[in-house]
């Protein structure tokens, strides 16, 4: 599902207009990345809860010419699923 998908589904499904869902999807966007940022976590219980966790750099090796890497330092996120999103796919 696109961007485009979920506003057409909210829009649909709610009533609002396009341009509101687009500002409301942008503003939750931000607020997420604002939330890793600040804490570490951001959560939507029974959704979703996402983590921010520091990768250290590290070395890897050119899988083409064997050469040796070095792999930057970097910030990656990690999805855990709620309860509610499990449920409803099972």
């Amino acid at each position: 599902m696109t961007k485009t998908d979920y506003v057409s589904y909210i829009t649909e499904d709610t009533g609002l207009t396009k341009a509101d869902v687009m500002r409301v999807l942008d503003s939750f966007q931000r607020a997420t990345i604002k939330g890793l940022k600040e804490n570490g976590k951001c959560s939507i219980t029974g959704f979703m809860t996402l983590t921010a966790k520091d990768k250290p750099e590290k070395i890897g090796r050119n899988p083409r010419t064997g050469e040796q890497v070095t792999i930057p330092a970097k910030t990656a996120i990690t999805i855990k699923a709620g309860s509610k999103l499990k449920d409803a796919l099972n």
